[in-house]
């Protein structure tokens, strides 16, 4: 997969975090696209609608459908299960359960470019 183009799922309620992870991310050489999701529904019918996403990078507090629930419904889903999903949040206390949900990593915000390129890098090789 290193020579692969990656395709990024920013699940974020917050348009200012969703607009620097694209720029991060968009920096990357590996990264192909970045799509972008303001909640877990939205980003669950983008999941179901492409079959090319490589990785997902999920805020935890969202409103509609948060990110732990997200984490839930991927998991139970066949065709999603083995997706890598990066939990991105201020919330240092949900690290726990974001883990047992099946969360890959793990991430505090604010976001750092090198900390987000790595943890990708890791999880995609």
């Amino acid at each position: 997969m290193i020579d692969e183009k990656l395709i990024v799922l920013t699940v974020d309620d917050d348009i200012i975090n969703l607009k620097l992870l694209k720029t991060i991310l968009m920096k990357a050489p590996n990264v192909y696209q970045v799509i972008e999701a303001k909640n877990g529904a939205d980003a669950i019918g983008i999941l179901k609608s492409q079959d090319d996403i490589d990785i997902i990078l999920l805020d935890i507090i969202m409103p509609v459908m948060g990110g732990i629930e997200m984490l839930k419904v991927i998991r139970a889903d066949d065709s999603l299960r083995q997706l890598p999903v990066i939990v991105l949040t201020t919330d240092e206390t949900k690290k726990t359960e974001a883990l047992e949900c099946g969360a890959n990593g793990f991430l505090m915000k604010p976001i750092r470019e090198k900390e987000v390129l790595s943890k990708i890098f890791q999880l995609t090789i």
